[in-house]
């Protein structure tokens, strides 16, 4: 399990949400941690504009890396794909108001004059890492 502190580590190297929470399962989904941090690099920030938090997108991808419907006329694995996803939904929105960078941070990640504020708040070492952490948490329940 990857911890509150290790995630905030790997943000200082430069890893965003999405690529630690994919990275984290990466070995059950068979794949390397380079490939996962590769797929989720356009995460970060809610795809750098405020939009869907980084850890749900990885997370999401994920599911879909495990349930995720790849044949034609599978009706029963997209449903099982789009149940698992709206599980993991519910469950963060159990612990956070909204699944939008933007919202869970209070602030607008692309606008300059409000990243200034998040960096001075330190919400991308302090808040960030823990919604990350509990994403991995709902995550593995689910995998």
């Amino acid at each position: 399990m990857t911890t509150e502190k290790e995630i905030a580590g790997l943000f200082t190297q430069g890893f965003d949400c999405g690529q630690v929470v994919l990275a984290s399962a990466a070995e059950r989904l068979g794949l390397d941690r380079s490939e996962a941090y590769r797929m989720t690099a356009g995460f970060g920030g809610g795809l750098f504009r405020g939009q869907t938090c980084g850890a749900v997108a990885g997370a999401i991808i994920a599911l879909g890396m495990k349930y995720g419907h790849y044949e034609p006329n599978t009706p029963d694995r997209k449903n099982q794909n789009t149940a698992k996803v709206l599980e993991f939904q519910q469950k963060f929105m159990e612990k956070y108001s909204s699944t939008v960078c933007r919202e869970l941070l209070g602030y607008d990640i692309s606008k300059p004059e409000e990243m200034k504020i998040i960096l001075e708040k330190g919400l991308l070492l302090n808040f960030c890492p823990k919604v990350a952490a509990d994403a991995i948490e709902i995550l593995n329940e689910l995998l």
